[in-house]
């Protein structure tokens, strides 16, 4: 069994941070890859940003690149995202997911948090 919640969100003004963690719980080996997707208001969800626990590869969306770092502890049960310089756009629900591969769709990904809002105002 795989547990994951996420924790961070808030509302913020444009060009300020916010550190979003993901705690997870269970066997590494099913979600060896942690994803954190964005789903904006009227939008599907969309992945930015992505960990491979066993060698700590990351993966940015071209949007976010330069200003996320994701990041896990030595543990590999904490995953972090700091997002930096953000933007409205960078509004909506984000949510990590776990799965045993980084290139899937949303809708494969066994693993979900409950999501954690993030508000970015101009």
């Amino acid at each position: 069994q795989v547990q994951l919640l996420e924790s961070g969100g808030g509302s913020v003004q444009a060009g300020e941070s916010l550190s979003l963690t993901c705690a997870t719980s269970g066997d590494t080996s099913k979600r060896a890859c942690i994803t954190w997707f964005r789903q904006a208001p009227g939008k599907a969800r969309e992945a930015f940003a992505r960990i491979l626990s066993d060698d700590s590869s990351t993966y940015y969306a071209d949007s976010v690149k330069g200003r996320f770092n994701i990041s896990q502890d030595d543990s590999k049960l904490m995953v972090y995202l700091v997002m930096n310089s953000l933007k409205p756009e960078d509004t909506g629900t984000d949510y990590c997911a776990g799965g045993k591969r980084c290139t899937l769709p949303a809708s494969v990904y066994p693993y979900w948090g409950q999501g954690t809002q993030v508000t970015v105002s101009s």
